[in-house]
Order: C-alpha cells, then structure tokens, then sequence
C-alpha cells in the first residue's frame, strides 16, 4: 500500500512537551518514514527556518513536503532543495480581498487581550498574536470576527494553547488556509485516496484535520481537553471510527509523541505494523 502520513511536530513527534518520550520511538519513526510505500509530510505552524531546525535538533526524517505556518505555506524538498509551492498560494490568495497583513493587523491593533507575535512568526497570509490563556476564547474569536465582516476578508481564526509557555495562541489565516484545506489540496495534486492517509496531532490547532474525517490519531500527550472536544466534535459529526487516540502499549511505548504516531498508524493500517519492528541491538 501507500501511504501518505501527515504529521504535526511540535509535541506530537518532537518531544518538546513535559511527559516522557518513549526511548525507541523516534528511531522506528525514522524507519517507517523511511519505507518506499511512505509519503511524509509535516504539518506544523512553525515556518520554513524553524521547521529545518527541528529536523537536526531531534534527527527527524526529511519529509517530501511541509506544510507550513499553520497551513499558509507548502514547501516541495525533493532533490534536497525546499521550494514553496505556488499552487497553494494561488489557492489561498482571493480569501484576504487584497489586503496586506499590516492591513489587518491595524484593524485589531486595539483589541487589549491581542499581543502580536515575533515577527519571525508572521507571514504574507499569517497574522498571529498572543492572549492570555484565560482569555474567553468564544467572545475574543467573535470580537475579531466582527471586526474583519466590513472587509470582506474571509478568515480562519485559528486558537490553541502553548503549554510550554503558558500563553494563548490566534492566529488569522485565510480562509482556506487552514491545515485541512491544505491537506486535502496536496492529497489532491498527488492523486491520494483518504484510505491511504493519516493525520497525527495533538493540539488545538490540530482539531479541523483531527476532526475532519480522514484517518486521525490524537497522541496521548495531548491535553485533556483538547482529547474532549476532539472526541465531543467526532461524535456529533459521526465520524468516531476516524478519530484514535493512542493509550500507549504499543509496541511497549507510552503513546507520547511518536509512540502515539505509529500506534496510531498500525490502528488504522495493521500491513504497516511489521514496518515497525524494533532495532535489534
């Protein structure tokens, strides 16, 4: 089979997180992505820079793709070259009506719980900020929408929780510039059938692709709540079968990070299961 293995990093196969990382983990994830049958693919919010710098300092596989900045960029890597992909900036461009990001930004400047984030961390269709984490999610998303409906900018509102760091995150993409979208729009130019694919996060700004009914695995270092909502949004849509969330076990692992990636991936493909034997010493 092939399979096409979409995967977050930040606390999902990066270990970046407070629980324990299985010691075995990131070296059969290195082999299964290895495999000639694989297409990996990372789908992260960090940018092109930050993304390279994860692969050296944790020895993480090259993926065939990244998918960047939330979603608001893809870059190719093949021949070791790493060239962002101009389909998907065509794709996204209409949903911000020729506004620039300091267009919008000027627009919220005056919204108290917004803090701009770095301006590494921003992006030609990327507006980020910080919030404090007990901020009402509900009314702030509201709040930024109703400042955005005279525009016409049609935007997706993106929250989660950096527990490392204690702090909020929002980021403002267009529309179809979510993760998601941007999955489905590569597995489309690779001509990939839904049962050949998985997704693999842990976050809040994970959930649409956890949620969307593709094969999804939710590892278990993730935060109860966002374990909650993922399960609360599954159900209603009807797609429960779609969502696993890894126990651990495994393979003897403890389901954190990577450990949680390929129990979910042997869940969903068991073919794949002898692709990940341990290393014999």
């Amino acid at each position: 089979m092939n399979l096409f293995l979409f995967t977050d990093l930040d606390r999902t196969i990066v270990p970046n997180g407070p629980q324990p990382e299985s010691p075995h983990a990131r070296p059969i994830f290195r082999r299964l992505a290895a495999r000639p049958e694989g297409t990996l693919i990372y789908v992260t919010g960090r940018n092109v820079k930050l993304i390279k710098e994860a692969i050296q300092e944790y020895d993480l596989p090259t993926p065939d793709y990244a998918i960047g900045d939330v979603g608001t960029t893809i870059y190719r890597t093949g021949s070791g070259q790493w060239q962002a992909w101009e389909p998907w900036i065509d794709e996204i461009r209409p949903d911000w009506k020729g506004m620039a990001h300091d267009n919008l930004a000027a627009l919220l400047a005056d919204i108290d719980a917004l803090d701009l984030q770095e301006s590494e961390k921003q992006n030609r269709f990327k507006l980020s900020y910080y919030a404090p984490t007990e901020t009402d999610r509900d009314l702030l998303l509201a709040k930024v929408r109703r400042r955005l409906e005279p525009t016409g900018v049609k935007a997706s509102l993106i929250w989660s929780i950096d527990e490392i760091a204690h702090v909020g995150l929002l980021d403002i993409l267009p529309q179809r510039a979510t993760k998601i979208h941007a999955i489905r729009f590569l597995m489309q130019e690779q001509g990939a059938e839904e049962s050949q694919s998985v997704f693999a996060g842990d976050s809040g700004n994970d959930l649409p692709a956890l949620t969307s009914g593709l094969p999804a695995v939710l590892v278990k270092n993730a935060r109860a709540e966002v374990r909650e909502e993922a399960r609360q949004i599954a159900a209603q849509k009807g797609i429960g079968k779609q969502l696993y969330i890894a126990k651990g076990q495994f393979r003897s692992m403890n389901g954190n990070y990577s450990a949680g990636v390929l129990e979910g991936v042997a869940h969903f493909y068991p073919v794949t299961i002898e692709w990940m034997q341990p290393e014999i010493p």
